[in-house]
């Protein structure tokens, strides 16, 4: 089942849509976060009649695999911009709350941009995520074609004194990339902080991503940073280039690594 379909959503009609968590879009046993953005952003999409430009959410919970339903509000209905509430909730408790920004994607390029240097294609040498020491853990390979730089990945040669950088590549499996996938993107990267040898659950706290462009056909590269580790509170921000140079989403949380 590809990205799209798999992450789709069936209105009632009322705002209100139903959805169903593949258990190939995991992280160990729950839903992969950036997923749930996908399949959240999808529905204020479809009831706002627009594209996504922004997504700001607050992860509550972590739901299960299986059925959930996703909750909308419009909050603003503008010409240049729409304001969408979303819940998505499982049995009764809302796991994660966001607010989407609707709107047209710029479809021209852009008058000023300032991105990290990163190959357009996975350079020799880099690693499938499904030959990972962890790779049984991101079920994510199925569905995803991911690489990651060896150089960036300095755990993987168990390495712990940094730096907090990764570089990825990722596309979906049998389609192109689209607003969707650029968002999931944003989110795809194994903590950055294992690069610490903090390895373990790292759950987002909070995200805030911004689409800049609809990504072309092909790699979407993936460079991700850090900016500070405070115990176990750390920062992580993605930025999202497509195969054509243009940036096509930017990405931030806040999350919780292991303690040490």
């Amino acid at each position: 089942m590809t990205f799209t379909k798999s992450s789709a959503v069936r209105s009632l009609g009322d705002g209100t849509f139903t959805a169903s968590l593949p258990a190939e879009w995991t992280v160990g046993p729950k839903p992969h976060g950036g997923f749930l953005l996908a399949v959240m952003t999808r529905a204020a999409s479809q009831v706002a009649d627009g594209d996504p430009l922004a997504v700001s959410a607050q992860f509550l919970r972590a739901p299960e695999v299986g059925p959930v339903l996703v909750r909308t509000d419009i909050r603003k209905a503008g010409r240049t911009a729409t304001v969408v509430a979303v819940t998505l909730e499982q049995r009764g408790q809302v796991c994660v709350e966001a607010s989407v920004t609707t709107g047209r994607i710029p479809e021209h390029r852009a008058d000023y941009v300032n991105l990290p240097p990163i190959p357009a294609t996975p350079p020799p040498g880099s690693v499938e995520l499904a030959t990972f020491p962890t790779g049984g853990i991101y079920k994510v390979g199925s569905l995803c074609d991911l690489r990651v730089d060896r150089e960036s990945a300095s755990f993987l040669d168990r390495r712990t004194d940094g730096p907090l950088t990764l570089k990825l590549w990722a596309r979906p499996i049998d389609e192109q990339p689209d607003p969707y996938f650029a968002l999931l993107a944003g989110d795809l990267s194994m903590p950055v902080t294992f690069n610490l040898g903090r390895f373990g659950w790292s759950p987002t706290v909070q995200l805030t991503a911004l689409l800049r462009a609809r990504p072309a056909p092909g790699w979407l590269r993936i460079h991700v940073t850090c900016q500070a580790v405070h115990g176990q509170w750390f920062d992580e921000d993605a930025t999202v280039i497509d195969s054509a140079g243009r940036l096509v989403c930017q990405a931030r949380q806040l999350a919780l690594t292991p303690a040490v």
